[in-house]
């Protein structure tokens, strides 16, 4: 792959708490890397806005990082490619210039636009393969319309975060087909703009980028900032990129059917890549374009899976103590009588995606007893975000996109114990790699490369070594088994109880 050259490759990842920057070289060895913090501002209730800017001197402050760590390398820059948080909308004026706020994916304000939506498209989730949820890009624009008029009247083009920032580095308004996918402005099984589905927030296709697949040539680095980094005399290219899931998944391998990974981090995604589109929004699946060509996925998302550890750290006052607190949950399932008597635990401490699409659904422990300590507690809590996973490799399973041996990744990767339960509760093998993370930096470099042309998806796009696997035990399955369907009624019935 390396060929011999010393040509280095740019990442540039634009994320809600922080802009990442990750140089490598050709055999991908990390170079440098730097970051810059973002903040959020939140104005008013369910409001989450960031300054476009902001994303922009980000961007400046981690390459002026990654120059000042490696001038050498950095001067034989060769591609560049960007990931991002998906759904933000960026409103421009007439000359390309914000006209509020970005409004972001984590961004609640917009249910009633949702249903508004749904009213002027009825066929929106055969269009999109997705739901209307306040988090996608076309609802917000429904909500501007409807309480900043003016600033919709004056708005001449609509931008996902990373490709604002190719903008100002490029001069070119570019998207790609992966983080297009998160608007519901795009046909995700055809791969285009949808006219009907602008015309119904009151835009054409003239407000929106031109498209491009994700490891295909977008742009190129505009001379005046390629002498402000110092890089003249030749044209850099800049990869279409992806959004951060599907750019985390190019960084992990995760480029053919059936690859994918689990990540359990503050929240929880299951990441299945398809040869084909298939979608199942009734149950909450995301249903999306993959970064690559001829390629899409399918994606669960739990809302709360390794937050809900932290989040019973700090009720029993033990935040530090975390590692100690999963071994205590683990020494506890040693005994096949404790974790059948063991209280059941609903992760639904922030609402839950996939498969319920209830933000109002409410964390609870059922059938606590006197004897029931801080090692079953942190047993229940693990346990219920495993069950939370086994809800979404079903729907991925009903959707034709079940994962075959995905990668585990994310902080909660950590706790082997964790693993083994998951893929005990989800009847999943999940392989674990050494130092793997779900790197959307390190994703947005190897687009980075392919659209510079460095070698093949199969040999930029390499799954890193199996570090070992976790296979389902069936003993400890059936175990699980008749709690996760208890789990399952007592959701349920909390539903039932709460909306009569």
């Amino acid at each position: 792959m390396g060929g011999g050259k010393q040509e280095t490759f740019l990442g540039l990842d634009i994320g809600t708490s922080s802009i990442k920057a990750l140089l490598v070289d050709a055999d991908q060895r990390v170079v440098a890397e730097a970051s810059a913090p973002l903040s959020v501002s939140r104005p008013h209730p369910l409001w989450s806005e960031q300054d476009p800017g902001d994303w922009v001197e980000g961007v400046e402050a981690a390459v002026a990082a990654i120059r000042r760590h490696a001038p050498t390398e950095f001067a034989a820059l060769a591609g560049i490619g960007l990931s991002g948080q998906m759904h933000g909308a960026t409103l421009l004026d007439a000359h390309d210039k914000p006209l509020r706020p970005a409004i972001l994916w984590n961004d609640g304000r917009s249910f009633a636009e949702c249903a508004e939506l749904k009213r002027r498209v009825p066929d929106l989730e055969q269009r999109t393969g997705n739901l209307a949820m306040p988090g996608f890009t076309a609802p917000k624009m429904l909500w501007v319309a409807a309480h900043e008029p003016e600033v919709a009247r004056a708005t001449r083009r609509v931008l996902l975060p990373k490709d604002y920032v190719r903008l100002r580095l490029s001069g070119e308004a570019v998207s790609e087909m992966s983080d297009a996918s998160g608007t519901l402005w795009l046909d995700v099984g055809r791969r285009r703009w949808d006219a009907s589905l602008l015309a119904a927030t009151g835009l054409t296709e003239k407000a929106m980028p031109s498209l491009v697949e994700g490891s295909e040539v977008s742009a190129y680095l505009a001379p005046e900032i390629a002498g402000a980094w110092g890089l003249t005399g030749r044209k850099i290219p800049i990869a279409g990129g992806g959004g951060d899931n599907a750019a985390s998944a190019i960084g992990v391998g995760a480029t053919a059917a059936g690859a994918g990974f689990v990540s359990l981090g503050t929240s929880g995604v299951i990441f299945s890549v398809t040869d084909r589109f298939v979608s199942l929004p009734e149950r909450t699946l995301h249903a999306f374009c993959h970064a690559l060509p001829h390629r899409w996925h399918g994606m669960a998302v739990m809302l709360s899976a390794a937050s809900s550890l932290s989040w019973i750290a700090a009720v029993l006052g033990r935040e530090r103590d975390i590692g100690e607190l999963i071994a205590g949950a683990a020494s506890f399932a040693r005994s096949k009588s404790a974790v059948g008597s063991a209280p059941i635990f609903l992760p639904y401490l922030s609402g839950e995606r996939t498969p319920h699409n209830d933000a109002e659904a409410t964390g609870m422990f059922a059938g606590l007893r006197a004897e029931h300590g801080a090692d079953a507690l942190v047993f229940a809590v693990m346990e219920g975000v495993a069950f939370s996973f086994a809800d979404g490799v079903d729907v991925l399973d009903a959707a034709g996109a079940r994962p075959v041996r995905p990668l585990l990744v994310g902080g909660g990767a950590r706790s082997e114990f964790w693993g083994q339960m998951i893929a005990d509760v989800a009847g999943l093998s999940i392989d674990l790699a050494s130092g793997a993370e779900a790197g959307a930096a390190l994703g947005a470099a190897r687009l980075g490369m392919l659209a510079a042309g460095v070698g093949s998806i199969e040999a930029v796009c390499a799954r890193p070594p199996v570090q070992r696997e976790f296979k389902p035990d069936p003993e400890r399955a059936a175990i699980h088994a008749p709690r996760l369907r208890r789990y399952r009624a007592l959701y349920q019935a909390e539903k039932a109880a709460r909306t009569t």
